[in-house]
């Protein structure tokens, strides 16, 4: 998530300085972002087909004895991840699981067909699970012989679709979420306002952080077999499905989070518990240097678990890209989660500091450096040119993910004046100190009644916190400082969503490769197609020219109708024509064609298969006598 400029800082006198250099900061990285997009390598993160046999809409003069499927990277497939089904719906393949046919670096899988296959239209239905943990899928049709109605009913939705994909991501939020507040949450509280620790709101807002984090990690844990697979709801108690994906990295992903989380229980009930009723100095300053680095841990490691099973793990730069990313999250977390601390601290605590204000500016700044630079990173990784950016649905998303973080920047900079009249003497901490006339009435009550003191004792308590709340809610520094804060924290969540989403979108470079093997594989002409070629034998009455059309001029059976005419465009008889197809760019061919003679100068051929679209040659044989003949030869475009 890219970030804004710090929200806190220190007061209007020195507001100028950190403002311009942040805005020099971003247009620094604003130009060397343009500069990777620019230059950017190719890579992808979502699989793509990126090609079969046959090809999507080809139609095959005889039955294939297997239909293979290449991908643009590393996929997980099941038993039954691609079927082949019949024009009556009927399985065409021999349901075996699908053979890998890797060769180098191409992935491709293969499935067996059955034998005998009627003519006809086939379904090729396909699903996968890619390197990065989301399901893709998809289906093409293929024809032998020529093309046919079908029976066959592919789902309405995609893989990890449906209600059970609608779930999955609400689980998925819920644990960005859960631990932003979390890591946040309890680094606002050793970093900036250690007496928090005793403050049951901020206790509460962490603890809350937690079993969101731990409630979404156990249903995204029993949803995956049937978010990957099937995608019925029932499946989700499934036992076997359950322990076959605790076999997956996403799978081994997720119950690493659940045991870094016991470890994260700890931390908070040491933070909470003993850290808070700590009074000695020395003794607390070892306890927090201790908590300091063993919740850095559990945080990274936390943070690792989503690097290990997403977008970082795959593609290019893995290596780097997986740190890179683990940095990404524990700075967000830092920045959003101590936001969300310090809005809490300011509505629901009294004696919040301007001093603990202070801290959390400079920990909001080194959290926005380290999200500018982690965030032009990714950005690259996952788009990669200017094309992608604003032509493809993940690069679209990045645009609003930048405006939204644009409308932050606005926000912070107002943020940061409350903040510098906060730290000038507004008050941040006031308290309430007892009437004078309080302490006569205090003496008579302690003669009074054990339970009559009890109950005044209370009372004077309510009225002191109601007392303390109303001088709090007129300070109009901290009002306005809430206020700001408030506007951010809401921005923030908007940004957390397209963030969460963009984890489930096809990035933008895998979007453009897959956009451009099908445009390779689409059909290049529709219709009939008609040349001319001119010919010379060498011979007497040698010369002429053969005209052609082809109908339908696409992929399947085509009729060639051929006139032959001298150089007057007159019928010319010739004892014997030939043609030849060849698609050199998939070494087919040549497919050979023997015209029949119809009447003088005409000549026709019935029944040619073209099997795909493609740039043919097409090569016309024309003899004038029993020793002269030539072949011509035409590249022509053939849908």
């Amino acid at each position: 998530m890219t970030a804004t400029a710090p929200p806190f800082g220190p007061p209007p006198s020195a507001l100028r300085r950190p403002l311009t250099a942040a805005g020099l900061l971003t247009a620094l990285l604003g130009a060397v972002f343009g500069l990777l997009l620019a230059v950017a390598a190719p890579a992808s993160a979502h699989a793509a087909l990126t090609g079969s046999d046959p090809q999507d809409g080809a139609v095959v003069a005889t039955a294939p004895q297997q239909v293979t499927l290449t991908f643009s990277e590393q996929v997980a497939l099941g038993a039954d991840s691609i079927r082949v089904l019949a024009p009556s719906g009927k399985r065409a393949d021999t349901n075996t699981a699908p053979r890998d046919l890797h060769s180098g670096s191409t992935v491709k899988y293969g499935v067996a067909l059955r034998g005998g296959l009627p003519d006809g239209t086939y379904t090729v239905a396909w699903q996968a699970v890619s390197a990065d943990s989301h399901p893709v899928s998809g289906a093409f049709t293929f024809s032998i012989g020529a093309p046919s109605e079908t029976s066959v009913a592919l789902p309405g939705t995609e893989a990890g679709g449906g209600v059970v994909g609608t779930l999955y991501d609400i689980a998925r939020y819920a644990a960005y979420a859960g631990f932003i507040v979390l890591a946040g949450g309890a680094a606002f509280v050793l970093a900036c306002w250690q007496r928090g620790a005793g403050a049951r709101p901020l206790q509460r807002l962490v603890v809350r952080g937690w079993m969101t984090l731990t409630a979404a990690t156990l249903a995204m844990l029993l949803l995956r077999s049937s978010y990957t697979g099937s995608g019925k709801l029932g499946d989700v108690t499934d036992l076997d499905g359950l322990k076959a994906v605790l076999d997956t990295k996403p799978g081994a992903a997720l119950v690493s989070r659940l045991l870094l989380l016991g470890a994260s229980a700890l931390f908070v009930a040491v933070l909470f518990g003993t850290y808070a009723k700590r009074e000695d100095p020395r003794e607390k300053k070892d306890l927090t240097f201790g908590l300091a680095i063993g919740g850095a841990v559990i945080a990274a490691g936390i943070a690792g678990t989503w690097a290990l099973a997403e977008h970082a793990s795959t593609g290019i730069q893995p290596g780097i890209a997986m740190p890179v990313d683990v940095l990404h999250l524990l700075a967000v977390a830092a920045w959003l989660g101590g936001l969300a601390a310090l809005l809490t601290a300011l509505y629901r605590t009294p004696d919040l500091t301007s001093e603990a204000v202070r801290r959390f500016s400079t920990i909001a700044f080194v959290s926005v450096v380290v999200l500018v630079a982690t965030g032009i990173y990714q950005s690259w990784r996952q788009v990669g040119t200017w094309s992608a950016l604003t032509g493809t649905g993940y690069g679209q998303l990045l645009l609003v993910k930048v405006g939204l973080v644009a409308v932050l920047v606005g926000i912070a900079s107002m943020t940061r004046r409350w903040t510098g009249r906060l730290a000038a003497g507004s008050g941040a901490s006031a308290s309430v100190a007892p009437e004078a006339d309080e302490e006569p009435e205090a003496e008579a009550e302690a003669t009074e009644a054990p339970e009559r003191a009890a109950q005044l004792a209370r009372q004077r308590a309510a009225v002191a916190t109601a007392e303390k709340k109303r001088i709090r809610d007129a300070d109009p520094g901290r009002s306005g400082l809430r206020r700001s804060v408030l506007a951010e924290v809401g921005v923030a969540v908007a940004l957390l969503a397209v963030t969460t989403i963009l984890t489930s979108t096809e990035p933008g470079r895998t979007e453009e490769e897959a956009a451009r093997s099908s445009a390779a594989a689409a059909p290049v002409q529709s219709g009939p197609v008609s040349l001319a070629l001119p010919f010379d034998t060498g011979g007497e009455n040698g010369k002429g020219t053969v005209r052609m059309d082809i109908d339908p001029g696409r992929t399947g059976a085509n009729v060639i109708h051929l006139w032959i005419e001298d150089p007057d465009k007159k019928p010319m008889d010739v004892p014997e024509v030939k043609l030849a197809f060849t698609l050199k760019s998939k070494d087919i061919g040549p497919l050979p064609a023997v015209p029949v003679r119809l009447t003088e100068g005409h000549w026709t051929a019935t029944g040619l298969q073209i099997p795909i679209a493609g740039d043919w040659d097409v090569a016309v044989t024309v003899r004038t006598s029993d020793i002269d003949q030539t072949t011509v030869t035409k590249n022509v475009k053939i849908g």
